[in-house]
């Protein structure tokens, strides 16, 4: 599906307007500016496109007021109203965006190394302390922020993620072996994790779960909590087991290169600082979100229980060579897997975090 499936009937006059105003020459010396910011998910139960709404558009649109002599107006399109979770790389690139916000796991051919969180999974299990970890690899290996410019026409912003990954069943299970042929959504990187319980993963995104798991088109989802209480899913899926799969930081707000040269120097420098700021609260934001996921779970009455750290380094286990296998992967797509991957084997084991399995890559 293109990005202009999903543009709203109510958006449409204004992003011509706005796609008009865009293109006219020297609009680098008016006053006021107008930018199209988005997400493919909706802004309410996604932290990663909350904060956009709530933190970065209003401190931008502040700071540009009270610091310049500018001003600045957001056209917002959240929930894939501009464009989609699969078209928003896409749509910034194109300018049909000047800011997107996307996770990078739909992405997998764009943006396979990206998504190296995923192919370790058992992680640090705090949002901040894996932010923290996968900040170091980019600041480490510059190429994972140079290849948005060098190939994809827009910069990067901030980072920011998913919190910890559980797992929700519409069938309660005591066993791994239990999840044996059962249908489970995910989002792609992560569906390898469902080799070792024999279940049988189905490639989804947040917006489908709700009426796919009403419906039996799967019985399960890989997902955390804030985004499982968000969507309701306790409701047809009312199980929720804890397994610890780690927070993912893996979702990117950028900016299309030619947008943002468009802007004086002193906006420029608002947008990339508030970008910073953006990614510095996205850590904290998605720990809450997680703790008052929990709670509201099981407010609403879903069955939560916690896998038996036997059965969670089993889990890990069995997917020891996962890490390796991906690096490989990248590697003979001509890309840094192993170099990127071994940064954050690296990072990990100096932060502290004890792995239930230790991965290695060969």
């Amino acid at each position: 599906m293109t990005s202009a499936n999903y543009r709203k009937p109510a958006l449409a006059a204004a992003l011509a307007g706005a796609l008009l105003v865009s293109a006219l020459p020297g609009t680098a010396q008016a006053d006021n500016f107008t930018l199209r910011i988005g997400s493919g998910h909706p802004s309410g139960p996604s932290v990663y496109a909350n904060l956009m709404e709530t933190f970065f558009v209003p401190e931008v649109t502040r700071r540009v007021e009270e610091e310049t002599d500018h001003t600045i107006n957001f056209i917002e399109g959240y929930g894939g109203a501009i464009a989609g979770v699969s078209d928003t790389l896409e749509a910034v690139q194109d300018g049909l965006l000047d800011i997107g916000g996307y996770c990078f796991c739909f992405e997998p051919s764009k943006l396979f190394v990206h998504n190296f969180p995923y192919y370790a999974p058992f992680g640090p299990q705090s949002s901040s302390d894996a932010m923290t970890v996968v900040r170091q690899v980019y600041d480490e290996y510059p190429w994972l922020s140079e290849v948005f410019e060098s190939d994809y026409n827009q910069t990067l912003l901030g980072l920011s993620g998913w919190d910890n990954y559980h797992l929700g069943t519409t069938d309660p299970w005591e066993t791994v072996a239990d999840l044996e042929g059962v249908r489970i959504g995910g989002a792609g990187p992560n569906l390898p994790w469902l080799e070792y319980a024999g279940a049988v993963p189905v490639q989804s995104s947040l917006p489908d779960g709700y009426m796919n798991l009403q419906t039996g088109i799967y019985n399960g989802w890989l997902m955390f909590p804030s985004a499982y209480l968000g969507y309701r899913w306790y409701e047809p899926a009312p199980n929720y087991t804890l397994i610890g799969f780690g927070p993912m930081v893996v979702v990117g707000m950028t900016m299309n290169l030619n947008s943002l040269a468009r802007l004086p120097e002193d906006v420029q420098a608002i947008i990339r600082e508030v970008g910073a700021q953006y990614e510095d609260r996205s850590g904290g934001a998605l720990d809450e979100a997680q703790a008052n996921g929990l709670a509201g779970l099981e407010e609403a009455g879903a069955n939560i229980r916690e896998l038996s750290d036997e059965a969670r380094a089993q889990w890990a286990e069995s997917l020891g060579n996962y890490p390796d296998i991906q690096s490989k992967e990248a590697d003979g797509r001509g890309l840094p897997g192993t170099e990127v991957m071994q940064i954050y084997l690296d990072k990990v084991a100096e932060s502290g975090h004890e792995w239930p399995f230790a991965y290695e890559l060969n």
